[in-house]
Order: structure tokens, then C-alpha cells, then sequence
């Protein structure tokens, strides 16, 4: 473990976290690359090479690979605490992503779903347990915690933003086939750089929290490749048509069953964890930050589908004839993609001042409580929904709409996620028990698959075709929001003091 008084060496923060923002920098540029183009390349028509599916289907399978993405985030921070250590279990999930990206760009019609799986699978394993290696490059009480989370949290948004700028770019110029090939490049980036600088990170980070040994971890290996035999048989019968699968009502049924899995593995480790009455307290504020976190991205994840959509068809993108992007580079329109891109530069400019932001409320002796912090990211994500409610209203009269309007969305959106997202990580590292910790991760990624799938099958309601809907939609969306905020925000008065229960 770092030592808080030890010389720092990446703005002032542990150089393990050095190591940790650089490869999920490149790893967040293959995966918000891929999930840019995805439900604009399944709604496409079969003659520019799309798949030719409905909104319907194209957002359920978007809720159904996002949501998968991070629901295996609960077994790839099991397997990092049982069987591989953190260390391990990035190196292995990062492989397994390019293996995934790699089949997309070799044969993106025939492989599409194959490279999906792989994507998700991979990710699943990466993705919690470089988030909860964060925490440990830290003591407890190490006041940089928050701070890191939030350089880190710059770090994604960087790689999110070379991507959206480059997919764009390449989907608009050479095709599908060069944008998601893009994803494999950023992949393989990331692991060279895990590769050559792993060695700073802390021991903590390194070993399995609590491994399994002898019989117990050979039959937990056996278990591991079973399920990797029988999902394989699967993806196989389902590719050649033997099991015909309906992605909505799939969709439907894997939300359920999402929400059920958070509840009965909360409630596992909180009943059958052998936990203090300290540490049940603090799980306790947990649960109100997994609330939080899920109701946030049932919103935020808006981004990649409807608001997609919204963009593409809805929004005024053409360009003047003596503009810079088209006398440079021959656009006449703005390419749609590059309308995300501006979550993740809100992101990168907002991201110093909202670290400096924590610290310096601290040393006034103002330091709002997780549960606070994250119900006033999730009221003002929501408010970003009324400004789509009245952009929509001029679009359901046949208009095609300004682009400030998802400019101004977005910048709501990623004020409520500076707030949210990065703080809620932080306190999962801090409340969750210390033998738990990689599960926790994994667990309160569960709250992104619940959100991420709901997103999906919400998007599948926003059809450009049936615009005359899309205003009372995204007012439901946004008074929601904004209710459980004001709840969880009345809550967070009670959840102040289970925080700061002591063992």
C-alpha cells in the first residue's frame, strides 16, 4: 500500500494511478468507440451496409450488450478476489476485448454478436476490478481518494473523446468496417501500456483479496470453464438458428433478472458476510449510492440511442459551404457520432475544478456525504431531459432542431455525472467491507447493467418516425429523475451517520 506521505508522481497522486489512467484510457477508447456507431450501424438500411433492424430491436440489443458489459462485472470481481488478483484480471480481460474488436473488423456482418460477447465478456473482467485498484493505490485515510477517482474519471473521458472524434470521422469517410476497427487499435494500446508500466502498483492491488486454495480453487476453475463451454454452445446454436431469440422481450427478462442478482448478492454479503454493525451501516449508505447510480445511467445511457438517433435524424447538422470542417475536410454535415464527444470534453474541462472543488469544501470543513453528492448528480442529469423535452416539441412540428439543444443536454448531463459517477466509485471502495472489495465493485457495477438495459428498452420508444411521442417521453424521464433525487437527497441526512460508523 502507498504511503500518503510518500512523494507523489502523477499530479500529486500515487504513481500506480499512473498506470491504472492510461490503460483504461485506451480501453474506454475501444469500448465508447464500438457503442458510438452501434445502434446507428443496426438501424442502418442493408444497403448502406447496416443490419436493417427496428429502433425496437436496435435498443434492446444496445440495453442487452451495455448491460451485459457490466453485469459480468460481478463474476470478473469474484474471479479477481478468488482465483487471479486485480493485476491478472485487467491482463486477461483486455486480451479477451481485443479478441472481440478483432472479430468485428474481420468480418463485421457475419461476426457482429460473436465480437459483441467477447467485448462484454472481457470488459466484465476489466472493468471492476481496475476501478476498485484505484481505491487501493491509497491508505484509508488518504485525502487524495476522491481526487484520484476524479482524475481517473478525466482519463475515460479522454480516451471516450479520441474515439467519438476518430469513429466519426472514419464512419463518415471509409465505412463500418475502418470505425470498429478502430476499437481493436485502441485495445491494443492499452495493453502494451499496462504491460510496461504494471510494476507501480500496489502490493494490495496485485494479490487476490481472499483466494481460494487446493480443492476449493480446482473446483472453482472447473466451474469457471463450464460456463465458458456452455455459454460457447450457446452462441453457436443461436448463430447457426437453432435458438431463435426475440431481443426485446430478452431485454424484458434480463432487467428482472439483473435487479433480482443485485438484491440477492447485496443481501448475501450484508445477512451471510459476517459483517460488524459498522460495516453493516455503511452498506447501508451503499445501497442508497447503487439507487443513485442506477436511476443515473437509466438516463444518462440515453446517449448512445435515443439521443443518437436524435442527432442523426432530428438535429440540424448541415454546414456552411466556407466552414473550417468543410473546407478542410469535405463534411457538409457534422457527423453524428461527434455529437457524444461532447460529454467527454465537458468532462475533461470540468474534471480539475470539480477535484479542486472536493478538497477545498473539505478544508472549510464542508464535505457533503456520498449519498448527498450522488442525489444532486442524478436531479441535475435529469434536468438535462427537460431541455430534450422542449428541443422535442419543435421537432414533432417537423422541424429540424439547433444543435445546442443536445450540446446543452450533454453538459447537464455530465455536470450531474461529475458528481455522481466518480464519487459514487470512491465511496464504494470506502464503504464497501475490506474483504469484499473486488465483489462490492462488482456489485455496484451491477447498478450500470440495470440502468444501461432499462436505457435500451426506454430508446426503443423514441423512434424518429413516431417524433409526435418523444416530448411526454423524456418529461417522464426527467421528472423521475428528479423525484428520486429530491428522496434519496432527504435520505442522505440519516446515511451522513452510517458513513461515518466505525469499527
Amino acid at each position: 500500500m502507498n504511503n500518503p506521505n510518500s512523494p507523489a508522481t502523477f499530479f500529486g497522486h500515487p504513481k500506480g494511478l499512473q498506470t491504472l489512467f492510461f490503460t483504461e484510457m485506451w480501453e474506454r477508447f475501444s469500448y465508447y468507440g464500438m457503442r458510438a456507431l452501434l445502434v446507428l450501424f443496426m438501424t442502418a438500411s442493408l444497403q448502406t451496409e447496416g443490419l436493417g433492424l427496428t429502433v425496437a430491436t436496435a435498443g434492446a440489443i444496445y440495453g442487452l450488450y451495455t448491460g451485459a458489459v457490466y453485469f459480468l462485472g460481478l463474476p470478473g470481481g469474484w474471479l479477481a478476489d478468488r482465483l487471479l488478483g486485480g493485476k491478472n484480471a485487467v491482463w486477461y480481460g483486455g486480451w479477451i476485448i481485443f479478441a472481440g474488436h478483432v472479430a468485428l473488423a474481420i468480418d463485421l456482418q457475419n461476426l457482429f454478436f460473436v465480437g459483441l460477447i467477447l467485448v462484454a465478456t472481457g470488459t466484465g473482467l476489466l472493468k471492476p476490478n481496475i476501478s476498485a485498484m484505484v481505491g487501493q493505490q491509497y491508505d484509508d485515510n488518504d485525502g487524495r481518494r476522491d481526487s484520484g477517482y476524479v482524475l481517473y474519471y478525466m482519463g475515460i473521458n479522454i480516451g471516450a473523446m479520441l474515439s467519438y472524434i476518430l469513429t466519426g470521422y472514419f464512419q463518415e469517410n471509409y465505412g463500418w468496417d475502418y470505425a470498429f476497427g478502430l476499437a481493436a487499435i485502441g485495445m491494443a494500446g492499452g495493453l502494451i501500456q499496462y504491460h510496461l508500466t504494471n510494476k507501480s502498483l500496489s502490493e494490495e492491488s496485485i494479490v487476490p483479496a481472499n483466494p481460494y486454495e487446493g480443492k476449493a480453487k480446482k473446483n472453482a476453475w472447473s466451474a469457471v470453464w463450464a460456463v465458458v463451454g456452455l455459454s460457447a454452445l450457446v452462441i453457436v446454436l443461436a448463430h447457426m438458428g437453432v435458438i431463435v431469440i426475440d431481443p426485446v422481450e430478452l431485454a424484458k427478462q434480463v432487467a428482472v433478472f439483473f435487479t433480482a442478482v443485485f438484491f440477492l448478492y447485496f443481501g448475501f454479503i450484508y445477512f451471510k458476510g459476517d459483517l460488524t454493525d459498522a460495516e453493516k451501516k455503511r452498506m447501508w449508505a451503499l445501497f442508497l449510492v447503487c439507487v443513485a447510480s442506477a436511476c443515473f445511467w437509466s438516463g444518462f445511457e440515453q446517449a448512445g440511442s435515443s439521443l443518437n438517433l436524435f442527432a442523426q435524424n432530428l438535429t440540424d447538422r448541415a454546414l456552411a459551404d466556407d466552414s473550417f470542417l468543410t473546407a478542410r475536410f469535405g463534411f457538409d454535415a457534422i457527423p453524428t457520432v461527434w455529437f457524444q464527444s461532447a460529454n467527454s470534453l465537458f468532462i475533461i474541462i470540468l474534471s480539475p475544478f470539480m477535484a479542486a472543488l472536493w478538497i477545498n469544501l473539505a478544508k472549510r470543513m464542508i464535505d457533503p456525504s456520498y449519498t448527498l453528492k450522488c442525489a444532486i448528480g442524478l436531479a441535475i442529469m435529469a434536468s438535462g431531459f427537460l431541455v430534450m423535452f422542449m428541443a422535442s416539441q419543435y421537432a414533432a412540428q417537423g422541424l429540424k432542431v439547433a444543435p445546442m439543444w443536445l450540446v446543452t443536454t450533454y453538459f447537464l448531463h455530465t455536470v450531474g455525472e461529475l458528481c455522481l459517477s466518480p464519487i459514487a466509485l470512491s465511496a464504494v471502495s470506502k464503504l464497501s467491507p475490506k474483504r469484499f472489495a473486488g465483489q462490492m465493485m462488482g456489485v455496484f457495477v451491477l447498478t450500470y447493467s440495470i440502468g444501461n438495459i432499462i436505457a435500451g428498452l426506454l430508446s426503443g420508444n423514441f423512434d424518429p418516425s413516431n417524433v409526435q411521442e418523444m416530448p411526454n417521453l423524456y418529461l417522464q424521464i426527467a421528472l423521475f429523475g428528479i423525484g428520486v433525487g429530491i428522496v434519496i437527497a432527504l435520505l442522505s441526512f440519516k446515511s451522513r451517520v452510517w458513513e461515518k460508523a466505525s469499527d
